[in-house]
């Protein structure tokens, strides 16, 4: 990796945390605060959620007919997710200590807070914890088969690929061979769980 990309990244990073940092301030000016697993907004922010909530008969008679026919359809997947969910969960737990790869925890990434939002009715919420845990679930997945991928093979692909994970940008260049081995080598360590 040359140096510009090297001086890219460090830049990539910075904002990041730029941005990590924004996010947070506008939690306080959105009146809430983080307790625990639970989120809480200030009263008057609530009695406002309260009054801007849609029963469920004018959601229903207001939502878009497609929705509610297509459905039973997106719901079906859960199926499938559970299955890749067990899976993948099982290969981490059976494999990463093996390799000594530092697991990957699931309440980083499957995320359900939605739920605290007093302005979604039941059915809103119900979907805003299906979508977080699809969209959990692969963000899972993906730091799994990241961390798997930066075990075995860390190695840029010679074409372009839309929607990499965060590590594949500090992986190996296409076609540079010179002490392979080793470098993988220093992948597979910096993997490793660190012990405090």
């Amino acid at each position: 990796m040359n140096d510009q990309i090297r001086e890219l990244l460090a830049q990539i990073k910075v904002l990041e945390d730029e941005l990590q940092t924004a996010v947070h301030a506008q939690e306080h000016r959105m009146f809430f605060q983080i307790q625990g697993k639970r989120v809480e907004f200030e009263q008057t922010i609530r009695q406002t959620h309260q009054r801007l909530k849609r029963g469920f008969f004018l959601w229903l008679v207001t939502n878009r007919p497609q929705n509610l026919i297509t459905g039973p359809i997106i719901y079906s997947m859960i199926f499938p997710m559970l299955v890749l969910d067990v899976c993948v969960s099982f290969y981490q737990a059976t494999c990463f200590p093996i390799y000594r790869v530092a697991k990957v925890r699931r309440a980083d990434y499957i995320v359900l807070d939605r739920q605290h939002l007093a302005y979604l009715n039941f059915v809103e919420k119900f979907h805003c914890t299906y979508c977080a845990y699809g969209t959990g679930l692969l963000a899972y997945v993906s730091e799994i088969v990241a961390r798997t991928e930066q075990y075995f093979c860390p190695i840029k692909h010679a074409r372009k690929v839309l929607g990499t994970h965060a590590r594949y940008a500090h992986f190996l260049d296409y076609g540079d061979a010179a002490d392979h081995a080793a470098r993988v080598e220093e992948f597979r360590i910096a993997l490793e769980e660190k012990k405090p």
